[in-house]
């Protein structure tokens, strides 16, 4: 692999166990010294131990009691780290994200970083681990990427929970009348699995229940996930788990969790999930990890709750939102943002000069030749998603993710184009060389908040048609010409709408890969149709899934998947992770 920096090669300054300079990002994360997270607690965040629930030694959950106090507590500036379209080259989102924590923190800041959980299904698929990379990680790196603290575990089995009553429900005389041919809610496992994207449930006989079409989603697409992410609170969290809309009767009325009395034992197996966990940077810094990843097919940002519990312990707050600004960065801003009353101060757009070349037409195996004119031609990938960013009213900077083979004719062209736009281009050694590469990232971001002012909007008002709110997005952001949709979707958009859910946001489900819905479109494709194939409402998250293009919401396996290069060896080292 061709290392983000050639100062890897050469030891990164201010890092523990540089000398032996470990090429890869799990050899890095496995030299690390460690502190003792209810220290880091104490002496970083002012959290007194009585507050912090260890799971051993190295990560721990802030008891929702001590969040609760925070109450009534300023708010520090809240920085979002989005993304140009992702690429097999890389960018580096996560990796940004704490290196630009760890600059913050290295020039003298209070900062903190607010970071998704990673999933199991991209650890052992194609992706890899979540956790950052090189000098800019989040550790315990294995345990991160693995089972963490359970939540994904507790979410699933809650999930599944309502699954079970449901069915169970029609088998014991089906009172509330569901019709079983419209039984929306799905089953969920935190692993790519295509076999079980579409099934038939209940077989056997009588005794087994009703036979019906069933299947399962990957669980960061679940509705539990949303509603984990988005709940204010430990009620609020049991209020929306009721709301779930889980099916119809064949008069079409809804069928809500409640009425199956199904949340309060949902709302029991989350209990200490929901408290947000802690764990360090590989410079000892404090980080958060909270909830949802995904944000081609769910809603993709780490939980409400962390993220306001991080403004009220530190002065800046650095987050990310998943895969492109296009995905990530617009659920965000007219989800998150719009429901949780959040007014983000800076985003940040991560790029590497590979990346753009690949946008420009350039083979992967071909991306270390200088190559200006593809970056030129690349860059419109980039441009489009500044020109995004703006429409949010959201002061930017932008920021290059340092590779080895980066040319300075390249970065040259790269910082005039950004320049052009208006906007700052920095470069940030991230990988290499930790908080101290990202230290020009950090000033930036410091001096960019306090010279521009944020005025941050939603990009459509809650009372605009749910298709037209589909529209804007795909007109505005993606560069479509429209949105097209059959009959049976117009009148579902129009079910919804009456049935009173025209007022939420919607949560578009595409490929990441471009800003239409053919992943080989790269650059800055246009005048395209964005094709919706299905809408599902998630009334307890509020808002309404729409599912566009061929993406699936259970990702299959890679040919040859991720899990092939992972083991264990004799010293109980795990290998191969990432």
């Amino acid at each position: 692999m061709t290392t983000p920096s050639s100062a890897a090669a050469r030891g990164a300054s201010g890092i523990n166990n540089q000398h032996l300079a470990p090429k890869s990002d799990i050899e890095i994360s496995q030299a690390a010294k460690m502190r003792r997270i209810v220290d880091i607690a104490r002496e970083k965040l002012g959290i007194a131990e009585e507050h912090i629930q260890p799971y051993g030694h190295y990560k721990a959950k802030i008891s929702l009691e001590y969040i609760s106090s925070l109450e009534g507590k300023p708010d520090g500036k809240l920085i979002l780290v989005t993304a140009i379209t992702p690429t097999p080259a890389g960018e580096g989102k996560t990796t940004t994200t704490v290196g630009l924590t760890d600059g913050l923190n290295h020039i003298g800041k209070k900062a903190l970083c607010c970071l998704r959980e990673p999933s199991l299904g991209p650890c052992f698929g194609v992706k890899g681990g979540a956790a950052g990379g090189g000098y800019a990680q989040v550790v315990p790196m294995e345990d991160i990427n693995l089972h963490f603290t359970g939540d994904f575990h507790a979410i699933g089995a809650a999930n599944n929970l309502l699954a079970a009553l449901i069915d169970n429900h029609v088998y014991w005389g089906n009172s509330l009348g569901l019709d079983t041919r419209r039984i929306g809610w799905r089953r969920v496992v935190d692993m790519n699995d295509r076999a079980l994207r579409s099934i038939v449930s209940s077989l056997g006989g009588v005794s087994n229940g009703f036979a019906r079409e069933d299947g399962f989603d990957i669980t960061v697409a679940s509705e539990v996930m949303a509603i984990f992410c988005l709940a204010s609170d430990f009620a609020d969290l049991q209020k929306r788990l009721g709301n779930i809309v889980v099916g119809q009767t064949r008069e079409k009325k809804n069928i809500r969790a409640s009425e199956l009395k199904a949340a309060g034992s949902m709302a029991a197996l989350l209990k200490d999930a929901v408290a947000p966990n802690l764990v360090q940077t590989l410079e000892n810094n404090p980080a958060i990890i909270h909830g949802g990843p995904f944000a081609n097919i769910a809603h993709g940002c780490n939980s409400v709750i962390a993220t306001k519990s991080a403004l009220k312990l530190a002065d800046y707050v650095v987050t990310e939102a998943g895969f492109g600004a296009d995905l990530g960065a617009e659920k965000f801003f007219d989800i998150k943002c719009r429901k949780a009353g959040l007014k983000p101060d800076l985003t940040v757009i991560v790029a590497t000069i590979r990346a753009l070349k690949m946008h420009g037409g350039v083979a992967k195996d071909n991306l270390k030749a200088e190559n200006i004119e593809a970056l030129e031609k690349g860059f419109s990938n980039l441009k489009r998603h500044i020109g995004n960013v703006k429409k949010f009213g959201v002061p930017l900077l932008v920021t290059v993710n340092k590779f080895s083979s980066d040319t300075q004719a390249e970065m040259a062209l790269l910082r005039k184009l950004c320049g052009a736009e208006g906007v700052e281009c920095v470069v940030a050694d991230n990988w290499g060389s930790g908080g101290a590469g990202a230290a020009d990232l950090a000033r930036a971001a410091i001096q960019t908040i306090e010279s521009q002012s944020s005025n941050f909007k939603p990009l459509y008002a809650d009372e605009a048609p749910l298709a037209e709110k589909v529209r804007i997005v795909a007109k505005e952001l993606y560069g479509a010409a429209d949105i097209s949709f059959d009959s049976s979707i117009k009148s579902r958009f129009a079910e919804l709408e009456k049935e009173g859910f025209g007022h939420l946001p919607v949560c578009i489900a595409k490929t990441q890969y471009s800003f239409s819905t053919d992943p080989n479109a790269k650059g800055a494709p246009s005048g395209f149709t964005i094709p919706i194939r299905e809408l599902r409402l998630s009334a307890g998250a509020e808002f309404v899934v729409v599912v566009c293009g061929d993406i699936m919401t259970m990702p299959g396996l890679p040919k040859v998947p991720a899990a092939n290069s992972i083991e264990v060896g004799a010293d109980g080292r795990i290998a191969g992770l990432f």
